[in-house]
């Protein structure tokens, strides 16, 4: 693989399986969390007292960046957030396409200063 991330290849691996909400949303936690532990928060919670946990947040910190996901009922919104020295400086609502681009942007730049990302993300695009 060349030494920078292939951003098209990234986007297209994360938006995989988008076409079902639900599977898209465990999909993407379980790439993340798999790729980029550390980075990567996925929440979990119980939608009935005995049900199967389901993802319901994915945060992802990436560089001075951080970007989330929240899934209800269905629907999905997405933030990107802009940090300086861990705090939120602002916050922005995108659409999942718009957070997907962002966030592959944002993960190909940190995998140009830190070879542990970049071989993560390799992996990602392996998958």
């Amino acid at each position: 693989m060349a030494r920078d991330v292939d951003l098209d290849l990234l986007a297209a691996s994360l938006r995989a399986d988008s076409s079902d909400t639900r599977a898209f949303v465990e999909g993407l936690a379980l790439k993340l969390e798999q790729t980029l532990p550390g980075a990567v928060h996925v929440y979990r919670w119980r939608t009935r007292l005995l049900g199967p946990k389901v993802v319901r947040r994915i945060r992802i910190d990436a560089g001075e960046r951080r970007f989330e996901l929240r899934a209800a009922e269905g629907t999905i919104e997405t933030t990107s957030a802009r940090l300086s020295g861990g705090i939120v400086l602002r916050t922005e609502a995108l659409d999942v396409e718009a957070w997907l681009d962002a966030l592959g942007e944002a993960l190909a730049r940190e995998a140009q200063r830190s070879e542990k990302t970049r071989q993560a993300l390799e992996r990602l695009l392996i998958q």
